[in-house]
């Protein structure tokens, strides 16, 4: 693969984790850069690991991981966007938004890479240099994911719940869109 190949793929492995971010930075009372920072790492190095999982997975048994990925992602993401949903519609008002724990990071964060799997899974089937590319995705997606929870912030003063429960409706409609785009082929 050529380098431009691998930033393209990189960049379209990254932008749900940049979306989710983006919720999540509008749901804390002030995220700073080192919170940001920490998060953006949580989905940089998940989204590293799960094309390597997925092109592990791929050489074993590519048939059974394709069957069932998109359920995957769509159980998890539709879980964590409900919650996120739910906790903006129907938390406490005089509430302080809040900074989400490492279990809903994590959640949100494998929710999120599950196409990067998928893509795994594929690259198993090229020739391609597995370590490369799962490095570059996972940069990409920590700073997304870290540019996504600051800008969130910036979204969240002015707008809060409202961008919170933007958030949770877009994981719930990647997770949607997922199941969609496989059961539809």
């Amino acid at each position: 693969m050529s380098p431009l190949t691998i930033g393209v793929l990189a960049i379209s492995m990254s932008v749900d984790a940049f979306i989710a971010s983006l919720g999540r930075g509008a749901g804390e009372t002030r995220p700073g850069f080192l919170r940001a920072v920490k998060t953006g790492a949580v989905f940089g190095v998940v989204e590293m690991v799960t094309p390597l999982i997925g092109w592990g997975l791929g050489m074993a048994a590519s048939a059974w991981v394709q069957a069932v990925d998109h359920w995957i992602a769509f159980a998890l993401l539709g879980a964590v966007g409900t919650h996120m949903l739910f906790q903006a519609l129907f938390g406490h008002a005089d509430a302080a938004p809040h900074a989400p724990g490492l279990r809903a990071t994590l959640l949100t964060a494998i929710g999120t890479s599950i196409d990067a799997m998928a893509v795994g899974v594929s690259l198993a089937l090229l020739d391609a240099n597995i370590f490369i590319i799962a490095a570059a995705i996972g940069f990409t997606t920590m700073v997304m994911s870290a540019s996504g929870i600051l800008a969130g912030r910036w979204l969240g003063r002015s707008f809060g719940r409202v961008m919170e429960s933007l958030g949770g409706i877009a994981l719930i409609g990647m997770g949607g869109l997922i199941l969609f785009e496989h059961l539809a082929v």
